[in-house]
């Protein structure tokens, strides 16, 4: 499996792996970016491209490809490992792929697979399959979409894709896991000895995550009649299947999306389908739940900008204006489609009148905001001070979810001026709205700055200190070639220090410089190897964050303000000692100890 992992590392490149899923900016050498694992505005997400490794230092994860499509994907690492595998093209050993296969998730995916297979075959091939054909035709689906999307049909029959699928070799136990077959209730059916299809005389859709596996399936009914379930029934909650964390067509739509910088979201399947076959591919559909977090923070890996087309009636608005909140409060630029008065009540409807007019509709969706401002305002009373405060309440409560502070600001100027109400007291009622928040973490920029040196707030912060001194020495090791400063090992407390991670890299550092007069990184770096995440490294990305705008006379100078605040915070610390030990030497009456303590003292007041 060893040999595995260093091929796939050798052959996919981190930075190429992780701009699919972040926007990458230049820091120094590494690049930065805002994590994608906790919400925050301030980049504090570093790629080192150099080791091939990653880490927060806003939430503290990190690690190498592997970790990295672990946490943002979900996966185990067998799936981590085979996916990246197919993706570097690397064929992984013989008793790995055995172990692939046992894999649960993987077999829950194969049935999936199956099944879907068997779906469309049967809808292209059967007689029995007529009726399910012409209902096709007549939604304007060519042969070629019915292909691309692989739709299929399953006929009103209990058990047909249960027998099929357990003569293909997969156990009843991972039939029923996935949810296509159901274990029968003796109350209800009579008909089998045990188990019957999900699915019977359906439409099939199959849904695919996001690198194209088949994790689930809606099924449309094809002929109404008693007991035949809902219009549409869907794969339960499985392993491979959460509904809140996938979103339709995203598989086929990522590409477009990020070319046209764009997420087009619309409410169903057939929309979806509809919109891809006349030209229109970077749309997509939420699965007809409300937009999640998680589906937003998928959709947003590819584009920060989505448009929203929904149904008009008050569940519809409602489901909106819940996703609407999400997407704003993680950043989204979020506008509203909406399709011209009789012109079709959803966008397969539309297209089929005039695909232009969806075309255009797209084109000139509407900033949300304003969309929200003509909802409020709508048969409401300026006059009337209730409704006043029911307008601002309403509005208000969109506005506390956009996260930046220049657009926040327009749109509470503009709800001042349209509702005659003095901003200050906006100002107010915005904070009654306000949920509570985490506190991101904050970075330091400059310590030689007044603003920005954390000793002013935090004096006793021995292991800041430090750390801010690794980070610069570690990216700049010259600098101890010059005379311009003095180390600070010397005067380091490292009882107090003890409790840090930094303590045995500090000590090693030490020791380098005492026998060689120099820093050798690669060496340090061999001796943290064994480590899952190799310290030096990320002190020095952590170096590159904080202080990639500097260049070599500010970071010189920054270190030789740190020297002096660890230089200034012995001295302090000696001074203090020494003082406590004349006093018990005076209290012992020892002279001796007195005069020569304070000779000590007077020496280091002049350091």
């Amino acid at each position: 499996m060893n040999d595995d992992i260093r091929q796939i590392k050798d052959k996919i490149d981190i930075i190429d792996l992780l701009s699919e899923y972040i926007q990458l900016k230049p820091a120094g050498i590494n690049k930065k970016a805002c994590c994608p694992f906790h919400n925050e505005k301030t980049p504090s997400f570093m790629v080192n491209a150099e080791r091939q490794s990653w880490h927060c230092f806003g939430c503290g994860k990190g690690g190498d490809i592997f970790t990295f499509i672990q946490e943002i994907e979900g996966m185990d690492f067998k799936e981590t490992l085979k996916y990246l595998a197919e993706k570097a093209g690397v064929e992984l050993s013989n008793n790995f792929q055995s172990e692939v296969k046992s894999d649960k998730k993987n077999r829950l995916k194969e049935v999936n697979l199956e099944a879907s297979r068997f779906f469309h075959k049967f809808l292209l091939q059967m007689a029995q399959s007529q009726e399910a054909r012409e209902y096709l035709k007549k939604r304007n689906l060519e042969e070629k979409t019915i292909i691309d999307w692989q739709i299929g049909y399953v006929p009103d029959q209990w058990d047909l894709l249960t027998k099929y699928l357990l003569k293909k070799g997969f156990s009843i136990d991972d039939l029923t896991e996935t949810g296509l077959t159901i274990k029968k209730d003796n109350s209800d059916i009579q008909k089998m000895k045990g188990f019957y299809d999900r699915f019977r005389d359906r439409i099939m859709f199959p849904i695919w995550d996001v690198h194209d596996n088949v994790v689930g399936f809606t099924g449309r009914i094809l002929k109404e009649k008693e007991n035949s379930g809902g219009k549409y029934v869907n794969t339960p909650q499985t392993e491979v299947f959460d509904k809140s964390g996938l979103v339709f067509a995203l598989n086929k739509a990522k590409k477009f999306i990020k070319e046209e910088n764009l997420v087009v979201l619309v409410e169903g399947q057939m929309d979806v389908i509809t919109c891809h076959q006349a030209g229109m591919k970077n749309v997509v559909a939420s699965s007809g739940t409300a937009l999640t977090e998680k589906q937003i923070k998928l959709l947003k890996r590819y584009s920060e900008n989505i448009n929203i087309s929904f149904d008009a009636d008050p569940a519809g608005v409602a489901a909106a204006r819940r996703g609407i909140g999400i997407a704003l409060s993680e950043g989204m630029h979020v506008k509203i489609i909406q399709i011209p008065d009789g012109q079709g009540k959803d966008p397969d409807e539309c297209i089929k009148k005039n695909k232009n007019i969806w075309f255009e509709a797209v084109k000139n969706a509407r900033p949300v905001m304003d969309w929200y401002f003509e909802l409020a305002f709508k048969n409401k009373d300026l006059n009337n001070p209730r409704d006043k405060q029911s307008i601002a309440d309403e509005l208000l409560a969109e506005i506390k979810n956009i996260p930046f502070a220049v657009e926040k600001d327009f749109w509470m100027q503009k709800l001042s001026m349209t509702l005659g109400v003095n901003i200050d007291v906006l100002t107010q009622d915005l904070i009654r709205h306000k949920e509570s928040k985490t506190n991101e973490p904050k970075l330091i920029k400059s310590f030689s700055s007044k603003e920005g040196n954390i000793f002013n707030k935090e004096s006793d912060d021995l292991i800041r200190s430090l750390e801010v001194f690794l980070m610069l020495i570690l990216q700049n090791p010259s600098f101890v070639e010059k005379d311009n400063f003095s180390l600070p090992f010397k005067i380091l407390d490292r009882q107090k220090l003890s409790p840090s991670a930094y303590l045995d890299l500090y000590e090693k550092i030490f020791l380098e410089y005492t026998n060689n007069h120099k820093i050798d990184i690669n060496k340090l770096r061999d001796l943290f190897a064994n480590n899952s995440e190799n310290l030096v490294d990320i002190l020095i990305m952590k170096s590159e964050l904080e202080f990639s705008d500097f260049d070599a006379l500010q970071k010189n100078k920054e270190l030789e303000v740190i020297t002096k605040i660890l230089k200034d915070k012995w001295l302090k610390q000696e001074k203090n000692r020494l003082e406590l030990e004349i006093k018990k030497a005076n209290s012992e009456n020892n002279q001796e100890l007195v005069d020569k303590l304070t000779v000590d003292y007077l020496e280091l007041s002049k350091k």
